[in-house]
């Protein structure tokens, strides 16, 4: 069935250390109306007529690619499944969404409101206070720190057990974030706040990702920071942006100390190719137009 190999496809790229969640679905929902329809095989008349109930163009575009793959993939070994043609439902790429970048006392501001959320005398505005100030002080992915247990929390560091791609890693913090922590766990005894997971809320459990995206808007929209009912505007995963630029800005404006800096950086915030670091560039303008000067010392001929 193919249901059976959706299952086989998944686990592979799972083994590869792919979480492949949006994938999964993708191709479940897929398989359960070809099925519906009697198919034994992958046909692309039914792709298309599946695809084109999406909800958007984006939606049909990211739904087309994830089955044309599945049928690369599932072809190689029965060529009775069929092949859909590339870029039937377009090639455009989303643009990757702009950094916003928040200031000192927006970070400030954004913190203490946490302190003022419900329920009132639990933990859990104080884990969303504390876990915005790490995300800031880190530039840790917020999957990753969810994922935190409180045994990660080591006089080494923190360690990251569930990074990106399933890579784990140790993370140093400053003496400031580890006060601010163990303030936290302080807290957590005097509340009675169980559960073996670093930040918790009221289930004793953490909060789910979706839930700190709603808080974390919500917050956005009361302090202005965010316009109310716009699809734009700071995001959590901006904190991560700040961390990375701010980070940059302090670094010696020299190409061989930014080198170095960089490598580092992209070490410390897990990613799996330097120039995914790089990208950040973009939004430092101070060390940009440092480039940008040796780019012109370059093309006139003298040493950069």
């Amino acid at each position: 069935m193919l249901s059976d190999d959706v299952t086989r496809y998944v686990a592979l790229h799972r083994s590869l250390g792919l979480k492949f969640n949006n994938e999964d679905q993708i191709l479940r929902c897929f398989v359960t109306y070809a099925e519906a329809n009697d198919d034994q095989y992958m046909r692309t008349e039914r792709i298309f007529a599946w695809c084109r109930s999406a909800s958007s163009p984006t939606r049909a575009r990211t739904f087309y690619a994830a089955i044309r793959r599945f049928c690369i993939f599932i072809h190689a070994e029965d060529p009775h499944h069929e092949i859909p043609p590339a870029g039937a439902f377009g090639r455009g790429r989303c643009p990757r969404p702009a950094p916003h970048l928040l200031g000192h006392h927006q970070l400030r501001d954004l913190m203490t409101a946490a302190l003022k959320l419900g329920p009132k005398g639990s933990i859990s505005p104080h884990t969303y206070h504390h876990l915005f100030g790490l995300l800031a002080a880190t530039g840790m992915r917020i999957s990753e720190a969810l994922a935190l247990k409180r045994g990660d929390f080591t006089d080494d560091g923190l360690i990251v057990r569930k990074g990106k791609f399933g890579k784990s890693r140790l993370l140093p913090i400053h003496s400031t974030t580890r006060q601010a922590l163990n303030r936290y766990l302080a807290l957590r005894e005097d509340l009675n706040a169980g559960g073996s997971d670093l930040f918790v809320v009221t289930t004793g459990q953490a909060p789910r990702k979706s839930t700190v995206y709603q808080v974390f808007r919500r917050l956005a929209h009361h302090l202005r920071i965010r316009d109310l009912g716009s699809a734009s505007g700071p995001r959590v995963h901006d904190l991560r942006h700040m961390f990375a630029v701010r980070s940059l800005e302090a670094c010696a404006h020299d190409r061989c100390e930014v080198t170095a800096h960089m490598l580092a950086l992209s070490t410390y915030l897990g990613h799996s190719e330097l120039e995914h670091t790089y990208w950040y560039l973009e939004a430092t303008p101070v060390l940009l137009r440092s480039i940008a000067e040796a780019g012109e010392q370059l093309f006139q001929g003298r040493e950069a």
